[in-house]
């Protein structure tokens, strides 16, 4: 039988020092003394530890802090925007996107470069991604910020337990150990790489900056070549216990529709994904598809109310499984929300049990094609504030 031991000293200092900085996360401005207070330290312990965050760049002094009333005002603690920025990089089927986040969570440097990587082999398409990560690492140094930790946005199957890329099958690839890969073509870190699915990541950030206030439980699908969900409930993001939750572009939506990368016959992607609203519509690209919307041309409409149907057949399911009162609709689907919101929204009223009682409010993200590479950023970003000392000590 294995005994637990007592908390070191090491131990204790790295528990409080999260605590700390989570308290002035979640409070912007908060004093010493309103740290102590919140946390159950003292006051000597958070002077000491918050003068520790500061040395390492992830608090600043911003003077006194702002209330009202008499008595001495405190100094105002907040993170710093020149503190460990994370570096998201999105690998998608038809382009690469990264982007640095600070720790106040501001946008930095997103650059998205087109290129079609299913035609590729795995190892030029990551030659490829090593390019822009060392591009982004630059504009990290030209900014004289660290980049404090990385997230990998894939479209695809990642194992939470190991971190492996299980399975891609837009990309055509299997058994990918992405950090290792980039590591031996670029500078990427050595520590504190993470990889995630794209529509997870899409959904955290929608979570996190998406604009809707209090909204906590939803389905974040990204719709684009292939179509992702991300499921938050209470908060948190549910992937399943592998990591493998969320694929709902493979739902198997007709018994009789095309054949699927995954090898599989009648997924939803192959119905209500990018290419099969665009093939309907007989539109090049998604721009001439948005213009052909807006002047009411009935092919293009009536390609995306199909979409809205096969679209509300799958998320029905999934509703009336989780119960979550809303939908973000995110990537393609949210330029084309104008048009495919209320036919969803009235597929969803007609098929989910508990729809006239609670409606499925069918929103729109506010961050689109940027969410997954936000999200993985702000991922990378979230993992330092949650354990700086692990960010701290090899340095």
């Amino acid at each position: 039988m294995t005994h637990a031991r007592p908390a070191g000293q090491h131990t204790v200092r790295r528990h409080n020092s999260a605590l700390v900085l989570g308290a002035i996360a979640e409070s912007p401005g908060i004093s010493r003394a309103g740290v102590a207070a919140r946390t159950g330290l003292t006051k000597a312990t958070v002077s000491s530890l918050v003068d520790r965050l500061v040395a390492a760049s992830l608090l600043t002094d911003a003077g006194p802090e702002r209330r009202d009333g008499p008595g001495r005002r405190g100094t105002s603690l907040s993170l710093s925007p020149r503190g460990p920025h994370g570096l998201g990089v999105e690998i998608a089927v038809d382009y690469v996107s990264t982007c640095l986040v600070d720790l106040t969570g501001a946008v930095h440097h997103h650059r998205t470069r087109p290129c079609d990587n299913r035609s590729q082999p795995v190892g030029r398409v990551l030659t490829r991604v090593a390019k822009a990560v060392d591009t982004a690492l630059g504009d990290a140094a030209a900014r004289g910020v660290d980049v404090g930790g990385v997230g990998i946005a894939v479209p695809g199957l990642v194992e939470t337990s190991s971190g492996l890329l299980r399975l891609a099958p837009n990309l055509g690839w299997r058994d990918v150990d992405l950090p290792a890969e980039l590591r031996r073509r670029s500078a990427l870190p050595g520590d504190g790489v993470l990889v995630g699915n794209e529509a997870n990541y899409a959904a955290l950030a929608e979570l996190w900056a998406g604009g809707h206030d209090g909204l906590r439980d939803f389905v974040h699908v990204s719709g684009e070549i292939g179509i992702g969900a991300g499921i938050v409930i209470e908060g948190a993001l549910f992937d399943g216990t592998r990591g493998f939750g969320g694929e709902l572009g493979h739902f198997a939506v007709s018994s009789r529709g095309p054949r699927c990368s995954c090898g599989a016959r009648g997924c939803l992607e192959r119905l209500a994904g990018q290419e099969a609203i665009l093939d309907r519509a007989a539109a090049p690209d998604l721009d001439v598809l948005v213009e052909r919307l807006e002047a009411g041309e009935r092919t293009a409409t009536a390609a995306v109310r199909g979409a809205a149907d096969w679209l509300g057949a799958a998320l029905s399911s999934v509703l009336n499984l989780l119960d979550v009162p809303a939908v973000v609709l995110g990537g393609t689907y949210a330029r084309l929300h104008p048009w495919l919101a209320d036919p969803l929204a009235s597929h969803l009223s007609g098929r989910v049990m508990g729809a006239p009682w609670s409606p499925v409010s069918v929103l729109r993200s506010a961050l689109g094609t940027e969410a997954a590479v936000r999200g993985a950023a702000a991922s990378a970003v979230r993992t330092i504030i949650a354990d700086p000392d692990a960010y701290i000590a090899p340095r």
